[in-house]
């Protein structure tokens, strides 16, 4: 297992990291899964035999229980993970729970190091974007929590690229502290947040970390063309995410990944993590699993070499269609490219070029 320093930040996570979110199945969850303590405990020990140190969680994930499971498996090996988690989506349904308010992060905090038993996160997320809410009061509350020792580092998720930059020039223009990491949705299907979001964590000195590399379910290998969700599992229980924008494309993404798993006798999920690790500009993966046989198919994931053949064929494949102002940059502007965004421009140009756009 490698590790990267998250961002300009000093804290070193593993490249594959552990998510909570099959953790107790309760509260709405059930879907996602229904994993009981004395598995989870051994994912955790699991993840530490194999060089992961990073693990993931949410006080939205089974409305807590899954941070209290989290919490008991903790052992006597707090020392040796590091522990992130979320706030921010409304809970309870109160006018001041979730956002990013000040009242609500305060709050949560509290809650969430009771749940784990733990004094400290070494990394506390805000869950979504509140366009509601001064950026100003959630990167000073973040700041608080910091000279308060509660978290050691903070960060963003699902924000867009415009509001992941406001909120870092506010920190830095005021001598605070910016977030040290973005948690973003990429997978081969959904390729999007390389047009902005991906780049941008780079040149800001931002850790790009990767929710759902299998597109909450839907890259298992097992959707297919003929082949429904499973009742029991999060797409075969009326799941609502992700956005899948064309059913179509999906088939086939799903039809080639399968051939590509079989030239390695590996399975599709294996083959996507592969990608997805490699990919520019990507820090952690964060991976998860519903039971032991796919966390030791995902876990041993780190180690299949896909060739080049097989990269190219998938990422091809899957290549965002040029958008302004992509296409003008990559057009006339690539000698003024930097090094994070530079690959992407490249393959709009070589989309652009394979398409016949005579009129």
């Amino acid at each position: 297992m490698d590790y990267k320093l998250l961002g300009n930040s000093g804290l070193n996570i593993s490249k594959y990291s552990l998510g909570t979110i099959p953790f107790s199945g309760t509260n709405g969850f059930e879907g996602a899964a229904d994993m009981g303590q004395e598995t989870a405990n051994h994912f955790v020990d699991y993840a530490l035999d194999h060089g992961i140190n990073h693990f993931d969680t949410a006080n939205l994930y089974a409305k807590g229980d899954a941070e209290i499971v989290l919490g008991k498996a903790l052992g006597n090996k707090r020392k040796d993970m590091t522990i992130a988690s979320k706030t921010g989506v409304q809970i309870q349904g109160g006018p001041n729970d979730g956002g990013a308010t000040r009242i609500n992060i305060e709050s949560t905090i509290d809650k969430t190091l009771e749940r784990l038993g733990t004094n400290y996160l070494d990394l506390y997320y805000v869950h979504m974007w509140d366009g509601r809410v001064p950026v100003s009061e959630t990167v000073q509350v973040m700041n608080d929590l910091i000279k308060k020792g509660k978290i050691r580092y903070w960060g963003v998720s699902n924000y867009s690229g415009w509001s992941l930059a406001k909120t870092h020039t506010f920190a830095v223009e005021n001598n605070l502290i910016p977030p040290a990491a973005h948690q973003i949705y990429y997978t081969p299907e959904s390729r999007e947040a390389e047009y902005e979001l991906l780049p941008a964590g780079t040149e800001l000195g931002i850790g790009n970390t990767i929710w759902s590399p299998l597109g909450e379910g839907m890259l298992n290998g097992k959707i297919t063309r003929n082949q429904k969700a499973q009742p029991g599992t999060r797409q075969g229980n009326g799941w609502a995410e992700p956005y899948l924008k064309d059913k179509e494309f999906f088939y086939n993404l799903v039809e080639m990944l399968q051939d590509i798993a079989s030239k390695h006798n590996a399975t599709v999920p294996q083959v996507v993590l592969a990608w997805l690790r490699d990919r520019p500009n990507v820090d952690s993966v964060i991976i998860a699993a519903r039971n032991k046989k796919q966390l030791y198919e995902n876990v041993a994931s780190y180690t299949l070499q896909l060739s080049d053949d097989d990269v190219s064929q998938i990422t091809d494949f899957t290549a965002l269609e040029p958008i302004y102002p992509h296409w003008h940059r990559a057009m006339n502007t690539m000698d003024m490219a930097s090094e994070s965004e530079k690959v992407y421009l490249e393959a709009y140009n070589k989309t652009m070029k394979q398409k016949d756009q005579e009129i």
